[in-house]
């Protein structure tokens, strides 16, 4: 039996309605680093909630999100009359900004074939418990609790990502030449690949399917295009977010990143449109209707080509 255009959307959502907690405070931040963001980073509540009603998020729970991502840092509201608006905080946008950059991005193809080096500053426990974690998302692997590498990141990038960090100033930088005898290791010590190659395998035996359905873009929907790349993206950006990105040559043979990255960027480029429709129809903020997306927007996943 061919399936049915709104199949794949359908099938998509039953499996994020099955997942416990149903966690919709990231589905909220995926739809607003995805979509919101590069349409100016603000939007109504109203509008939020019927972007997020397809995903069998109530309106109830839209509120609680928003007003914890608030707390969190992550949001700001404005109120005129009887309209919320909320959009991006400096903080968010910044957060936004560096995720962005990670998650449409591919491995980098070559290596200058040095290592950075960052030892975390003694004293407060809290203080270096914050900067490990910070220092791990941004793709750095531990090799001792106060030892961590990357091999792409120079010192001075990194510290432009800790800025405002307490204690990011008091990180003692070593920048290192590789050894082709020795790089393996640093791998095998800083990272766990197998757990992550397992999840971009998993990615692509649940979305594979999902791009063969779809087919033609035009035959989808605007609502189910909305649909399916939004939920790309939420699974795709929990593993690529993980991600080290390390250089190929620093990848095992047959990385099955590489296959989940192709499969992510030609489904998104495919529903993208569609999508921008159903976002169109559906978001506002208090000026009306959202802007245009951004000229980056276009050059997600090295291009995604103009209408």
């Amino acid at each position: 039996m061919v399936p049915t255009a709104d199949a794949p959307a359908a099938t998509l959502v039953a499996r994020f309605r099955r997942q416990r907690p149903l966690r919709a405070g990231s589905l909220i931040v995926t739809i607003f680093g995805d979509a919101i963001a590069p349409r100016g980073g603000r939007v109504l509540l109203g509008s939020l909630i019927r972007l997020a009603a397809p995903f069998g998020i109530g309106e109830r729970l839209v509120r609680t999100s928003v007003a914890r991502l608030a707390q969190d840092g992550w949001l700001e509201s404005r109120r005129d009359g009887r309209l919320s608006e909320y959009r991006l905080s400096r903080q968010g946008r910044r957060r936004f900004a560096d995720a962005t950059r990670r998650i449409y991005s591919p491995n980098p193809a070559s290596w200058d074939r040095r290592w950075t080096l960052v030892l975390l500053p003694p004293g407060d426990a809290a203080q270096r418990g914050a900067l490990r974690q910070q220092l791990r998302w941004l793709g750095y692997g531990q090799l001792e609790p106060g030892v961590l590498v990357h091999p792409a990141l120079t010192p001075a990038a990194t510290l432009r990502q800790l800025q405002g960090q307490p204690g990011a100033g008091r990180l003692l930088f070593l920048r290192s030449a590789g050894d082709e005898d020795r790089d393996a290791d640093l791998v095998a010590a800083g990272w766990d690949l197998d757990a992550l190659a397992g999840g971009y395998r998993e990615f692509t035996r649940r979305f594979g399917p999902v791009a063969d359905a779809v087919g033609d873009a035009r035959a989808l929907p605007a609502r189910d295009a909305f649909i399916v790349r939004t939920l790309l993206v939420h699974e795709f950006r929990r593993l690529h977010l993980r991600d080290p990105l390390l250089p190929a040559p620093l990848l095992p043979e047959g990385w099955p990143g590489e296959r989940a990255y192709e499969l992510c960027r030609g489904l998104y480029a495919r529903v993208f449109d569609a999508a921008e429709d159903w976002l169109s129809a559906e978001g506002r903020r208090q000026r009306g209707a959202l802007p245009a997306p951004e000229a980056a927007t276009w050059r997600r996943f090295g291009g995604l080509g103009r209408r």
